[in-house]
């Protein structure tokens, strides 16, 4: 699914900790409902952004990659979120099976890894963030807002 552009930012990430920071610091911006695609590369920092994001709402606990499981739901005080991992889905088909709907419409913050997987079956990303590797330097986060609430987000995003 291709999508205009309505803004994007660029950012260097030194290292993890540049990754959980960046994830914390989007945590605090976000809007409910919002559907977030993370892309890159395997080991790009995709879980990781994920960690600081559910630490900057408040989760306490241990942040896994939801590979094998696809989905992981995290139940916090200021609502739900869930995040997907579709590396594994064999047919975007299988989304429906898992129930996406039903966790669209729970005013969820909804992280998606490997979007591509799921194409034809996904909502529209309100925000993408790519992530690569910058070789020796780091990582390099691209943001790209879809919506209103995430351009705005972008626009107050500080680091």
């Amino acid at each position: 699914m291709t999508l205009p552009s309505q803004q994007a930012i660029t950012l260097p990430l030194a290292d993890e900790s540049a990754t959980v920071h960046l994830g914390g610091a989007v945590a605090h911006l976000l809007p409910r409902p919002v559907v977030i695609y993370l892309e890159g590369d395997l080991g790009a920092g995709k879980t990781t952004f994920s960690r600081g994001l559910l630490q900057g709402l408040g989760h306490k606990g241990a942040v896994k990659s939801p590979t094998y499981t696809i989905v992981e739901p995290y139940a916090l005080d200021s609502g739900p979120v869930f995040h997907f991992d579709l590396y594994r889905l064999g047919d975007s088909a299988e989304l429906d099976f898992l129930g996406l709907a039903d966790y669209l419409e729970a005013q969820a913050i909804v992280l998606i890894e490997w979007p591509s997987r799921g194409q034809g079956r996904l909502p529209a990303a309100d925000l993408i963030i790519g992530l690569a590797d910058d070789g020796d330097s780091g990582r390099i986060a691209t943001l790209t807002a879809y919506s209103p609430h995430a351009i705005s987000l972008l626009a107050h995003l500080r680091l």
